[in-house]
This record gives C-alpha cells, sequence and structure tokens, in this order.
C-alpha cells in the first residue's frame, strides 16, 4: 500500500469510528451544512431582492418585513428533508423530526404575520391622513388596520391549532371532548362570546365604517378624536389628552355622534346674549370681519341671526363653517373673544342689563 494511501486511511478511520458509535454526528453536520448555507443564500438573496424591488412599494416591504422570517422558514424546511431522509434507527429522531415540525409551523406563522403587516403598512404610507381632505385616506387606513389585525389573528389561530394537532395527547383529547361536548360546547361558546363579538364587530366596523381613523367623535358624552382602532377596542383620545378605551361591539350597539362621517368640514356656533338696543347690523359686520381676518375660517358660512329673547336681553348666535372640528373650534373662541371684545369697546351700554320700575310709597309722597 502506497504510504499516501496508508495515510488517508489512519486519518479517515477515527472519523468513521466516532460517525459509527455517534450516529447523530452526521445528521447534525448536514444541519450545520444546511444552515451555513442558507445564511448566506439569506444574505444574497436579500441584497438581490431589495435592489430590484427598490421601486415597487409592495414588494420592497414584503423583503424588509419578512426576510428574516422567510430566512427561519427555509432552514426549518431543509431540516425537515434531513431528518425525514435520517435512518429511522438513530435514537429521538421521531423527537427531533416532531420538533421541528412544530418550529417550521411556528416559522410560517410567523412569515404570515410579518406580510401581512408589510402589505398593511403600505397601504397605509401610500394613504396618508396628514391631507387637508383626508376622508378618503382615513377610510382606507381604517379598514386596513382592522382587517389585518383579524387577519393576524386568524393566521395565528391558526398556526397555534395547527402546532396542537400535531401532538396526539392533546388531539385525543380534543377529539373526546367534540365527541361528549353537550355542555362543555356551551361554557366554552358562552366564555368565547365577548372574544367572538368583537372579531365580528371589527369585521363589521372594517367593512361599513360608522368610525374612522381621527373622526370626532361624542362618545358618553366625551368629545375626542378615534387615535386606535384594534381588533378587540377603541382608543378615543379626549379634548384633555385623556384617552377612553371602548369596547368595539359598543360602537355597534349603540348610538353614538360622528361629526366626520361624511365630511371632516363642519359647521360651529358662537352664542351671545346682549341688550335690545343693540345694533345687529354693526355685530353682524363684525362677525363677517372676524371670520374673514381668521385663517381658521373655510368661506363657506358666517351667519348672524337673533334665535331667542327674553325679558332681559336677545339671544344672538354666529353661525361658522370650518374645514375640521380642531379648527371650527379654535375660530369659535376667535369669534367669541372678538365679538366680546367689540361690544365692550364700542356699545359698552349694550351689555344685557336688568330693568326695575321702582315706585316710592312713603308717606307724603306720590
Amino acid at each position: 500500500m502506497p504510504d499516501w494511501l496508508e495515510t488517508l486511511s489512519y486519518a479517515v478511520m477515527p472519523w468513521a469510528f466516532l460517525l459509527h458509535r455517534i450516529p447523530w454526528v452526521g445528521v447534525v453536520v448536514q444541519l450545520l451544512v444546511a444552515l451555513f448555507a442558507v445564511m448566506i443564500f439569506h444574505r444574497v438573496g436579500t441584497r438581490f431582492l431589495a435592489r430590484i424591488t427598490s421601486t415597487l412599494p409592495f414588494s420592497r416591504k414584503l423583503v424588509d418585513y419578512g426576510h428574516r422570517a422567510g430566512g427561519v422558514v427555509v432552514f426549518f424546511l431543509s431540516s425537515q428533508v434531513i431528518l425525514r431522509n435520517a435512518p429511522d434507527t438513530l435514537p429521538g429522531l421521531d423527537l427531533a423530526r416532531h420538533a421541528n415540525t412544530l418550529l417550521l409551523i411556528t416559522a410560517l406563522t410567523w412569515l404570515g404575520v410579518r406580510c401581512v403587516k408589510a402589505v398593511a403598512m403600505t397601504i397605509v404610507e401610500m394613504n396618508p391622513s396628514d391631507a387637508p381632505d383626508n376622508l378618503q385616506a382615513r377610510r382606507i387606513q381604517t379598514q386596513t388596520k382592522v382587517l389585518s389585525r383579524s387577519m393576524i389573528v386568524l393566521i395565528v389561530l391558526v398556526g397555534g391549532g395547527s402546532a396542537l394537532m400535531t401532538l396526539p395527547g392533546l388531539r385525543q383529547i380534543g377529539t373526546s371532548l367534540l365527541a361528549s361536548a353537550g355542555v362543555a360546547g356551551l361554557v366554552v361558546g358562552f366564555a368565547a362570546k365577548p372574544v367572538l363579538g368583537n372579531l365580528l364587530a371589527g369585521m363589521q366596523i372594517a367593512l361599513t365604517q360608522p368610525i374612522r381613523l381621527q373622526d370626532v367623535v361624542i362618545v358618553q358624552n366625551e368629545w375626542g378624536h378615534v387615535e386606535e382602532i384594534t381588533g378587540t377596542y377603541v382608543v378615543v383620545r379626549l379634548w384633555d389628552q385623556r384617552r377612553m378605551v371602548v369596547p368595539l361591539q359598543w360602537f355597534i350597539e349603540n348610538p353614538f355622534q360622528n361629526w366626520t362621517r361624511m365630511s371632516s368640514e363642519i359647521l360651529g356656533t358662537v352664542s351671545i346674549w346682549v341688550d335690545y338696543s343693540m345694533p345687529v347690523p354693526a355685530l353682524r359686520a363684525e362677525a363677517e370681519r372676524i371670520c374673514r381676518d381668521a385663517p381658521e375660517w373655510d368661506g363657506r358660512l358666517c351667519v348672524t341671526q337673533v334665535v331667542d329673547s327674553n325679558e332681559r336681553a336677545m339671544h344672538v348666535r354666529v353661525l361658522v363653517s370650518a374645514g375640521d372640528a380642531g379648527r371650527a373650534w379654535d375660530l369659535r373662541c376667535r369669534i367669541r373673544e372678538g365679538l366680546v371684545d367689540y361690544i365692550q369697546r364700542e356699545f359698552p351700554g349694550h351689555l344685557p342689563r336688568l330693568r326695575a320700575d321702582v315706585q316710592s310709597n312713603l308717606p307724603g309722597q306720590q
């Protein structure tokens, strides 16, 4: 035998002896090679996909959000192939195969969630809500966020159910419970009613849209903006920066006010009481002047009318319009301050007054 062949045989024999005595070494080596190959493929493939999708918003977001989960899925798929081709005589192989299956289901669930988030974020970014007329954008954002959260819940439920179905013990327990599920089914149904009710309410809100993101609403006598719509509740940002958390189902079952249902444009009123001697045309002209100089006024409406009167004064109302509820509030405050200042400056004696006819009943006086 040549010297080089003898040297090679001595070098190979320890490894062959090790593989024979430790049968898992070959599988572990294959798994490490697969991991190394997936890491290289992931890095190169991610850069390549990011370059070719740089001008495609949906595809770019999918790559940004899903490349890590995609790499994990590819690795566990490779591990599944390696473990399926391994000899069945390996000790603990069934446990390893089952663990790899659970990890693969988890990775697929993660990938599905990331893909849904990528599509949702792309739609939201393509429809910004900071434009002056943002009704259409808010409608699309509301539908996107509610439907994406519902889809994520569905994906997680399917993934969790698929993982549990791979466990023989739990599958048998579930089968036996379903076979004798008379009272147990009713108990589970009543227990899941709030969750299912909110989930269905979220789907209904996404489709019919009684509320949208940034809508101005009055809920339980509280004024605020719809800040967030989740899969189970709605967060309303109140005017004093408090947050009201309301279940989704409440908006389906109870009446509430939505000031921006059809448009963000809104009307506002300013009420003021003045004496009967106050000239209404002068007050009307001053209100129109304040509106023309106000940046919050949208130019649609500025009407001054006497809407009520009593034995002491008359009630003057100024009806104005603005682009949204925030501007309407600032405009109302501006007009109220301006009219009060105008009356105090130009007609100080025309504020509401109490009139009385005093008669003397002293003796000797008529």
